[in-house]
């Protein structure tokens, strides 16, 4: 999920808890990938586009649920917006793609200022890691509650503006309740960002709502909101909504699509994305 985010993949993860609380007494293993676009301006004057092709492996036994992110980045736009946190005031003098430009030192200033660059650039992505447990679960009612760690790894090249370079932590209450075919969910999370000597980032608090609907055995429809405070003292919170359509089309695949609109420049301005798991 970029701003995505890492949160337009939300929608995934409900889905897996609320299988996960299906089927908790049986080990599966999934094995999965995806592919996410988002575009946007951030507050800025320049688009920039995101695409992410995330490959996952989860495994659930009892109430455990543990799940591993590996994502192929791919980004274009000015220096100063980083996938999964929005804009910044980026000190790296490299930047993205190409680097920042240093302007020509005139005298009396000692040392080039860095500019804001646009570019484009590939690799590797923040890998995340993340465990949840089931802390409650009851049946009858159809409700739950889930808590959430989860680590990101700052593996993606900062250098590239493909990510800060260092590890954020979150930690997550999500709920559940179903009634009849709807579920309705929500949640809230505290993620402590990783500040870097280029970028200084601020922790910050998220939360979201959403319902889903089941239309038949096998396909169902839903929509959340989502909600992150600002990152950065030169970004914005985020706000977005985003819908889904998720059809299991044999007994251990599943697939799903999404549409996300973001309403702040903390978002991205539109998103799609679509994603395959297979479990066994």
């Amino acid at each position: 999920m970029n701003l995505k985010n890492a949160s337009t993949l939300c929608a995934l993860g409900v889905l897996g808890m609320m299988a996960q609380h299906a089927h908790a007494d049986d080990a599966t293993v999934k094995v999965g990938a995806g592919v996410d676009y988002t575009s946007g301006k951030y507050g800025t004057s320049t688009t920039t586009d995101i695409t992410q092709v995330p490959f996952t492996l989860g495994y659930d036994t009892g109430d455990w649920s543990f799940k591993l992110t590996v994502p192929y980045i791919h980004v274009t736009g000015p220096s100063d917006v980083i996938p999964g946190v929005g804009t910044v005031n980026n000190g790296n003098p490299k930047g993205r793609g190409k680097g920042k430009k240093q302007a020509v030192a005139v005298a009396p200033t000692p040392t080039p200022t860095p500019t804001t660059s646009n570019g484009s650039a590939s690799g590797l992505g923040d890998v995340i890691a993340a465990a949840t447990y089931e802390a409650y679960s009851n049946k009858a009612a159809n409700f739950g509650i889930d808590l959430t760690g989860k680590v990101k790894f700052g593996t993606a090249d900062a250098d590239k503006g493909l990510g800060t370079g260092k590890n954020d932590y979150t930690a997550a209450v999500d709920l559940y309740k179903g009634f009849g075919a709807w579920t309705v969910f929500g949640g809230v999370s505290y993620t402590w960002l990783g500040s870097s000597q280029y970028i200084r980032l601020n922790n910050v608090f998220g939360a979201n709502v959403g319902a889903s609907y089941k239309l038949n055995q096998q396909s169902s429809i839903g929509a959340y909101y989502d909600y992150r405070e600002k990152a950065s003292s030169a970004g914005a919170s985020r706000s977005e909504l985003t819908g889904y359509y998720s059809y299991k089309f044999a007994s251990a695949w599943k697939a799903q699509a999404y549409v996300s609109k973001g309403f702040s420049d903390g978002s991205p301005d539109w998103g799609v994305g679509a994603s395959v798991v297979y479990s066994f």
